[in-house]
């Protein structure tokens, strides 16, 4: 849950300071826990944002937001009927003045991808404060992105991962003499030079420079150098 409203950060009261005489950003809430989205809304206002409208669903939000017409909405993805995900999908195509902020329980690296995938610009968790609520309102609303630092964390260390096994899977088939060859080809070096350095003959260079380019499915030694840099072979 959000911390209280008595634990709002100086950061978030001087902000709302310096935009006084400006107009508040304007809000929908979409989520169908009816005590979770009040104490949501409570907490916004306090925070200086104007909730201009709610909705439990996916449906009354596409139908709220066409009479609120407001600069975000704050969406959970989990609902009954429309999920989270379809109606930010139709909220971008109908309303795409309207940025979308999703706030949900999921860390999930499909859900966020969907999610971004379907329009919207901001992804934040129910369990983190309401600074950051209201700071990926701000966000979305200037048009930019946030994504929660729990979820962002997750997702480069996927990224990480999944960069380290495509490595590791693209190289996985080459003998260690064979990398050898690949990285002085990587440097432009030619046959005779890798024969000189590796202290073997020409001839075992063009051998496993062929069975270099058959294993990484290329044409030639520059489509090879090109591969092996671009997959962090070398």
């Amino acid at each position: 849950m959000f911390a209280s409203s008595s634990a709002i950060s100086e950061k978030i009261a001087q902000r709302m300071v310096e935009s006084t005489g400006s107009d508040p950003l304007r809000v929908v809430v979409v989520d169908d826990h009816s005590f979770y989205r009040a104490g949501l809304i409570r907490l916004l206002r306090h925070s200086g944002i104007e909730v201009v409208g709610e909705a439990p669903n996916g449906e009354d939000a596409l139908r709220v937001v066409a009479e609120t017409a407001p600069d975000v909405v704050v969406m959970d993805l989990n609902m009954p009927g429309i999920s989270g995900i379809d109606a930010t999908r139709r909220l971008v195509e109908t309303s795409p003045a309207t940025k979308v902020l999703v706030l949900t329980v999921s860390a999930d690296e499909a859900d966020v991808t969907e999610a971004i995938l379907a329009g919207a610009t901001g992804y934040v968790l129910k369990d983190g404060p309401i600074e950051e609520v209201v700071a990926g309102i701000e966000a979305v609303a200037a048009g930019q992105s946030l994504i929660s630092p729990r979820v962002a964390t997750f997702m480069l260390q996927h990224l990480r991962e999944s960069s380290a096994e495509a490595r590791d899977l693209a190289g996985a088939h080459l003998s260690n003499r064979e990398l050898e060859v690949l990285s002085l080809l990587a440097e432009g070096r030619a046959n005779h030079e890798i024969a000189d350095l590796l202290v073997i003959s020409q001839s075992t260079v063009r051998n496993h420079i062929s069975s270099i380019l058959l294993k990484l499915q290329v044409e030639n030694r520059v489509q090879a150098a090109v591969r092996a840099v671009r997959n962090h072979l070398v």
